[in-house]
Protein backbone atom coordinates (compact mmCIF):
# COMPACT_ATOMS: atom_id res chain seq x y z
CA UNK A 1 0.00 0.00 0.00
CA UNK A 2 1.26 3.48 -0.83
CA UNK A 3 2.64 5.65 1.94
CA UNK A 4 1.61 8.77 0.03
CA UNK A 5 -1.54 9.44 2.05
CA UNK A 6 0.39 9.29 5.33
CA UNK A 7 3.10 11.60 4.02
CA UNK A 8 0.64 14.19 2.76
CA UNK A 9 -1.40 14.00 5.96
CA UNK A 10 1.71 14.72 8.01
CA UNK A 11 3.23 17.26 5.58
CA UNK A 12 0.48 18.78 3.43
CA UNK A 13 2.57 21.69 2.11
CA UNK A 14 4.59 20.50 -0.88
CA UNK A 15 7.41 22.51 -2.44
CA UNK A 16 7.03 22.27 -6.20
CA UNK A 17 9.79 20.69 -8.28
CA UNK A 18 11.27 23.52 -10.36
CA UNK A 19 13.68 22.42 -13.09
CA UNK A 20 16.62 24.42 -14.37
CA UNK A 21 18.46 24.60 -11.06
CA UNK A 22 15.80 26.23 -8.86
CA UNK A 23 14.96 23.20 -6.70
CA UNK A 24 18.23 22.78 -4.86
CA UNK A 25 19.00 20.26 -2.12
CA UNK A 26 19.25 23.27 0.20
CA UNK A 27 15.70 24.32 -0.62
CA UNK A 28 14.39 20.80 -0.16
CA UNK A 29 16.11 20.50 3.21
CA UNK A 30 14.81 23.86 4.44
CA UNK A 31 11.21 23.06 3.46
CA UNK A 32 11.31 19.59 5.00
CA UNK A 33 12.85 20.78 8.27
CA UNK A 34 10.09 23.39 8.49
CA UNK A 35 7.43 20.68 8.20
CA UNK A 36 6.78 20.51 4.46
CA UNK A 37 7.53 18.02 1.70
CA UNK A 38 10.40 18.90 -0.64
CA UNK A 39 10.97 18.04 -4.29
CA UNK A 40 14.02 17.80 -6.49
CA UNK A 41 13.60 18.31 -10.24
CA UNK A 42 15.29 15.78 -12.54
CA UNK A 43 14.29 17.65 -15.70
CA UNK A 44 17.31 18.73 -17.81
CA UNK A 45 19.77 17.13 -15.36
CA UNK A 46 22.08 14.27 -16.25
CA UNK A 47 21.24 11.09 -14.28
CA UNK A 48 24.56 11.39 -12.47
CA UNK A 49 23.62 14.84 -11.23
CA UNK A 50 20.21 13.59 -10.08
CA UNK A 51 21.94 10.86 -8.09
CA UNK A 52 24.28 13.42 -6.54
CA UNK A 53 21.37 15.62 -5.45
CA UNK A 54 19.48 12.69 -3.94
CA UNK A 55 22.64 11.71 -2.05
CA UNK A 56 23.02 15.29 -0.79
CA UNK A 57 19.44 15.38 0.46
CA UNK A 58 19.72 12.01 2.16
CA UNK A 59 23.11 12.96 3.54
CA UNK A 60 21.41 15.84 5.34
CA UNK A 61 19.07 13.39 7.05
CA UNK A 62 16.08 14.39 4.93
CA UNK A 63 13.53 11.68 4.10
CA UNK A 64 10.24 13.47 3.22
CA UNK A 65 11.07 14.32 -0.37
CA UNK A 66 10.44 13.37 -3.96
CA UNK A 67 11.95 13.62 -7.42
CA UNK A 68 10.10 14.87 -10.50
CA UNK A 69 10.71 13.53 -14.02
CA UNK A 70 9.64 14.86 -17.42
CA UNK A 71 7.78 12.34 -19.61
CA UNK A 72 9.14 12.45 -23.20
CA UNK A 73 6.87 13.28 -26.12
CA UNK A 74 6.93 13.02 -29.92
CA UNK A 75 9.37 14.83 -32.20
CA UNK A 76 8.28 18.08 -33.83
CA UNK A 77 8.16 18.83 -37.56
CA UNK A 78 11.75 19.85 -38.50
CA UNK A 79 10.47 22.44 -40.98
CA UNK A 80 8.45 24.17 -38.27
CA UNK A 81 11.41 24.21 -35.93
CA UNK A 82 13.76 25.62 -38.55
CA UNK A 83 11.23 28.31 -39.34
CA UNK A 84 11.51 29.54 -35.74
CA UNK A 85 15.29 29.75 -35.99
CA UNK A 86 14.86 32.75 -38.28
CA UNK A 87 13.09 34.60 -35.48
CA UNK A 88 16.12 34.16 -33.23
CA UNK A 89 18.68 36.01 -35.35
CA UNK A 90 18.24 39.28 -33.47
CA UNK A 91 18.61 37.49 -30.13
CA UNK A 92 21.77 35.75 -31.33
CA UNK A 93 23.28 39.05 -32.48
CA UNK A 94 22.30 40.76 -29.23
CA UNK A 95 24.28 38.30 -27.11
CA UNK A 96 26.97 37.24 -29.59
CA UNK A 97 26.02 33.55 -29.53
CA UNK A 98 24.42 31.10 -31.94
CA UNK A 99 21.13 29.28 -31.34
CA UNK A 100 21.54 25.68 -30.27
CA UNK A 101 20.84 22.62 -32.38
CA UNK A 102 17.10 21.80 -32.30
CA UNK A 103 17.64 18.27 -31.06
CA UNK A 104 14.83 15.97 -30.00
CA UNK A 105 15.68 13.80 -27.00
CA UNK A 106 13.95 11.99 -24.16
CA UNK A 107 15.91 13.69 -21.35
CA UNK A 108 17.66 10.38 -20.51
CA UNK A 109 14.30 8.81 -19.67
CA UNK A 110 15.36 5.16 -19.36
CA UNK A 111 18.46 6.01 -17.34
CA UNK A 112 16.47 8.16 -14.92
CA UNK A 113 13.79 5.52 -14.39
CA UNK A 114 16.49 2.90 -13.78
CA UNK A 115 18.21 5.26 -11.35
CA UNK A 116 15.07 6.08 -9.39
CA UNK A 117 14.13 2.41 -9.23
CA UNK A 118 17.53 1.72 -7.73
CA UNK A 119 17.41 4.64 -5.30
CA UNK A 120 13.87 4.01 -4.08
CA UNK A 121 13.15 7.65 -3.20
CA UNK A 122 9.96 8.24 -1.18
CA UNK A 123 8.00 9.86 -4.04
CA UNK A 124 8.46 10.05 -7.80
CA UNK A 125 6.27 12.45 -9.73
CA UNK A 126 5.80 12.90 -13.47
CA UNK A 127 5.08 15.93 -15.64
CA UNK A 128 4.00 16.09 -19.33
CA UNK A 129 2.26 12.74 -19.28
CA UNK A 130 1.64 9.45 -17.51
CA UNK A 131 4.06 6.56 -18.03
CA UNK A 132 2.70 3.10 -18.70
CA UNK A 133 1.71 0.93 -15.80
CA UNK A 134 4.91 -1.11 -15.92
CA UNK A 135 7.03 1.94 -15.13
CA UNK A 136 4.78 2.89 -12.24
CA UNK A 137 4.88 -0.64 -10.82
CA UNK A 138 8.67 -0.80 -11.03
CA UNK A 139 8.96 2.36 -8.95
CA UNK A 140 6.30 1.27 -6.49
CA UNK A 141 7.97 -2.10 -5.99
CA UNK A 142 11.17 -0.18 -5.21
CA UNK A 143 9.33 1.65 -2.42
CA UNK A 144 8.31 4.88 -4.15
CA UNK A 145 4.86 6.40 -4.20
CA UNK A 146 3.98 7.71 -7.67
CA UNK A 147 2.26 11.02 -8.41
CA UNK A 148 1.24 12.25 -11.88
CA UNK A 149 0.70 15.95 -12.63
CA UNK A 150 -2.61 16.59 -14.44
CA UNK A 151 -4.60 19.52 -15.80
CA UNK A 152 -7.98 17.84 -16.35
CA UNK A 153 -10.28 15.16 -14.99
CA UNK A 154 -9.58 12.94 -18.00
CA UNK A 155 -5.84 13.04 -17.32
CA UNK A 156 -6.43 12.25 -13.65
CA UNK A 157 -8.65 9.28 -14.48
CA UNK A 158 -6.03 7.90 -16.87
CA UNK A 159 -3.24 8.30 -14.31
CA UNK A 160 -5.18 6.51 -11.58
CA UNK A 161 -6.27 3.78 -13.99
CA UNK A 162 -2.62 3.10 -14.78
CA UNK A 163 -1.83 2.76 -11.08
CA UNK A 164 -0.71 6.20 -9.87
CA UNK A 165 -0.92 6.60 -6.10
CA UNK A 166 -2.02 10.21 -6.41
CA UNK A 167 -2.26 13.17 -8.76
CA UNK A 168 -1.14 16.78 -8.65
CA UNK A 169 -3.91 18.94 -10.13
CA UNK A 170 -2.24 21.97 -11.71
CA UNK A 171 -4.52 24.98 -12.01
CA UNK A 172 -4.19 27.72 -14.61
CA UNK A 173 -2.52 30.10 -12.13
CA UNK A 174 0.61 27.93 -11.80
CA UNK A 175 3.99 29.18 -12.94
CA UNK A 176 6.34 27.25 -15.21
CA UNK A 177 5.43 24.60 -17.73
CA UNK A 178 1.90 23.39 -18.11
CA UNK A 179 1.69 19.74 -17.13
CA UNK A 180 -0.87 18.79 -19.78
CA UNK A 181 -0.29 15.42 -21.45
CA UNK A 182 -1.17 17.09 -24.76
CA UNK A 183 -0.66 20.90 -24.80
CA UNK A 184 -3.60 21.25 -27.18
CA UNK A 185 -5.89 19.65 -24.58
CA UNK A 186 -4.79 21.58 -21.49
CA UNK A 187 -7.66 21.79 -19.02
CA UNK A 188 -6.61 25.38 -18.13
CA UNK A 189 -9.06 25.58 -15.22
CA UNK A 190 -8.56 27.71 -12.10
CA UNK A 191 -6.97 25.65 -9.34
CA UNK A 192 -9.99 25.56 -7.01
CA UNK A 193 -12.31 24.48 -9.82
CA UNK A 194 -9.88 21.84 -11.09
CA UNK A 195 -9.18 20.40 -7.63
CA UNK A 196 -12.88 20.09 -6.86
CA UNK A 197 -13.53 18.31 -10.16
CA UNK A 198 -10.57 15.94 -9.86
CA UNK A 199 -11.17 15.14 -6.18
CA UNK A 200 -14.75 14.24 -7.05
CA UNK A 201 -13.67 11.94 -9.87
CA UNK A 202 -10.78 9.87 -8.49
CA UNK A 203 -10.28 7.80 -5.37
CA UNK A 204 -6.70 8.90 -4.77
CA UNK A 205 -5.02 11.79 -2.94
CA UNK A 206 -5.08 15.05 -4.89
CA UNK A 207 -2.35 17.66 -4.47
CA UNK A 208 -3.71 21.07 -5.44
CA UNK A 209 -1.38 23.43 -7.28
CA UNK A 210 -1.61 26.87 -8.86
CA UNK A 211 -1.54 30.27 -7.22
CA UNK A 212 -0.62 29.04 -3.72
CA UNK A 213 1.16 32.05 -2.24
CA UNK A 214 -0.49 32.29 1.18
CA UNK A 215 -2.07 30.04 3.75
CA UNK A 216 -5.44 31.38 2.65
CA UNK A 217 -4.76 30.17 -0.89
CA UNK A 218 -3.84 26.77 0.49
CA UNK A 219 -6.95 26.61 2.65
CA UNK A 220 -9.15 27.25 -0.38
CA UNK A 221 -7.66 24.24 -2.20
CA UNK A 222 -7.93 22.05 0.89
CA UNK A 223 -11.58 23.06 1.24
CA UNK A 224 -12.10 22.11 -2.42
CA UNK A 225 -10.97 18.56 -1.71
CA UNK A 226 -7.18 18.57 -1.95
CA UNK A 227 -5.26 16.31 0.42
CA UNK A 228 -2.27 18.66 0.17
CA UNK A 229 -1.17 21.77 -1.72
CA UNK A 230 1.89 22.54 -3.80
CA UNK A 231 3.65 25.92 -3.96
CA UNK A 232 6.49 26.92 -6.27
CA UNK A 233 6.55 30.65 -6.98
CA UNK A 234 6.31 31.34 -3.25
CA UNK A 235 9.82 29.87 -2.86
CA UNK A 236 11.49 31.39 -5.93
CA UNK A 237 13.05 34.36 -4.14
CA UNK A 238 14.19 32.42 -1.08
CA UNK A 239 17.95 32.36 -0.47
CA UNK A 240 17.90 28.55 -0.79
CA UNK A 241 16.35 28.76 -4.26
CA UNK A 242 18.71 28.24 -7.19
CA UNK A 243 16.85 30.74 -9.40
CA UNK A 244 19.15 33.24 -11.11
CA UNK A 245 19.63 36.57 -9.31
CA UNK A 246 18.07 38.43 -12.25
CA UNK A 247 15.02 36.13 -12.03
CA UNK A 248 14.64 36.82 -8.33
CA UNK A 249 14.91 40.57 -8.86
CA UNK A 250 12.41 40.48 -11.73
CA UNK A 251 9.73 39.06 -9.44
CA UNK A 252 9.84 42.32 -7.47
CA UNK A 253 10.47 44.64 -10.44
CA UNK A 254 7.54 47.09 -10.78
CA UNK A 255 8.21 47.29 -14.53
CA UNK A 256 7.15 43.64 -14.93
CA UNK A 257 3.47 43.68 -14.19
CA UNK A 258 2.01 40.38 -15.30
CA UNK A 259 2.39 36.81 -16.50
CA UNK A 260 1.36 34.96 -19.64
CA UNK A 261 1.53 31.52 -21.15
CA UNK A 262 4.27 31.35 -23.77
CA UNK A 263 5.94 28.75 -25.98
CA UNK A 264 8.71 31.16 -26.94
CA UNK A 265 11.47 29.63 -24.83
CA UNK A 266 10.86 25.89 -24.96
CA UNK A 267 8.10 25.11 -27.45
CA UNK A 268 5.75 24.04 -24.65
CA UNK A 269 3.26 26.36 -22.93
CA UNK A 270 4.68 27.77 -19.72
CA UNK A 271 3.65 30.67 -17.50
CA UNK A 272 6.21 33.36 -16.89
CA UNK A 273 6.67 37.09 -16.50
CA UNK A 274 5.95 39.04 -19.66
CA UNK A 275 9.35 40.39 -20.70
CA UNK A 276 10.92 41.47 -23.98
CA UNK A 277 11.51 37.95 -25.29
CA UNK A 278 7.92 36.88 -24.63
CA UNK A 279 6.57 40.00 -26.29
CA UNK A 280 8.78 39.68 -29.37
CA UNK A 281 8.04 35.98 -30.01
CA UNK A 282 4.27 35.55 -29.65
CA UNK A 283 3.84 32.82 -32.27
CA UNK A 284 6.36 30.17 -31.25
CA UNK A 285 5.41 26.66 -32.42
CA UNK A 286 4.61 23.60 -30.32
CA UNK A 287 8.03 21.98 -30.53
CA UNK A 288 9.39 20.69 -27.23
CA UNK A 289 12.21 20.04 -26.46
CA UNK A 290 13.57 21.26 -29.80
CA UNK A 291 12.96 24.93 -29.01
CA UNK A 292 14.31 24.46 -25.50
CA UNK A 293 17.64 23.33 -26.95
CA UNK A 294 17.57 26.03 -29.61
CA UNK A 295 17.05 28.92 -27.18
CA UNK A 296 19.18 27.54 -24.35
CA UNK A 297 22.42 29.32 -25.43
CA UNK A 298 20.49 32.57 -25.81
CA UNK A 299 18.92 32.27 -22.37
CA UNK A 300 22.28 31.39 -20.83
CA UNK A 301 23.88 34.41 -22.47
CA UNK A 302 21.09 36.66 -21.20
CA UNK A 303 21.63 35.32 -17.68
CA UNK A 304 25.38 35.95 -17.91
CA UNK A 305 24.61 39.49 -19.03
CA UNK A 306 22.16 39.85 -16.13
CA UNK A 307 19.50 40.72 -18.71
CA UNK A 308 16.09 39.65 -17.49
CA UNK A 309 14.59 40.67 -20.83
CA UNK A 310 16.01 37.59 -22.53
CA UNK A 311 15.46 35.05 -19.75
CA UNK A 312 12.65 32.59 -19.05
CA UNK A 313 11.22 34.13 -15.88
CA UNK A 314 8.81 31.40 -14.84
CA UNK A 315 6.27 32.61 -12.30
CA UNK A 316 2.69 32.05 -11.26
CA UNK A 317 -0.01 34.70 -11.25
CA UNK A 318 0.61 35.56 -7.58
CA UNK A 319 4.32 36.28 -8.11
CA UNK A 320 4.19 39.74 -6.53
CA UNK A 321 3.59 38.17 -3.12
CA UNK A 322 6.85 36.20 -3.25
CA UNK A 323 9.37 37.35 -0.64
CA UNK A 324 13.09 36.88 -0.16
CA UNK A 325 12.59 35.36 3.28
CA UNK A 326 14.26 32.01 4.07
CA UNK A 327 12.18 29.03 3.01
CA UNK A 328 11.49 28.00 6.61
CA UNK A 329 9.90 31.39 7.25
CA UNK A 330 7.75 31.06 4.13
CA UNK A 331 6.53 27.65 5.31
CA UNK A 332 5.88 28.91 8.83
CA UNK A 333 3.98 31.96 7.61
CA UNK A 334 1.79 29.91 5.28
CA UNK A 335 1.02 27.42 8.04
CA UNK A 336 -0.03 30.21 10.40
CA UNK A 337 -2.21 31.85 7.76
CA UNK A 338 -3.85 28.52 6.95
CA UNK A 339 -4.65 27.99 10.63
CA UNK A 340 -6.36 31.38 10.74
CA UNK A 341 -8.44 30.23 7.76
CA UNK A 342 -9.41 27.06 9.62
CA UNK A 343 -7.07 24.68 7.75
CA UNK A 344 -4.09 22.59 8.79
CA UNK A 345 -1.06 22.98 6.57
Amino acid sequence: MSHLSDLLRERPLVQAPMAGGTSTPELVEAVVRAGGTGFLAAGYLAPERVEEQVAQVRGRGVSAFGVNVFVPGPAADPAVVEGYRGELHAEAERYGVEPGAPAHDDDAWDAKIDLLERLGVPVVSFTFGCPDGNVLRRLQEAGSAVVVSVTSVDEALLAVARGADGVCAQGAEAGGHRAAFDPARDGNLPAVELVAAVAGAVEAPVIGAGGVMTGGDAAALLDAGAAAVQAGTAFLRCPESGARPAHKRALADPALTGTALTRAFTGRPARGLVNRFVTEHPEAPDAYPELHHMTRPLRAAAARADDAGGMALWAGTGFRRATDDPAAEVVGRMRREAALAGARL
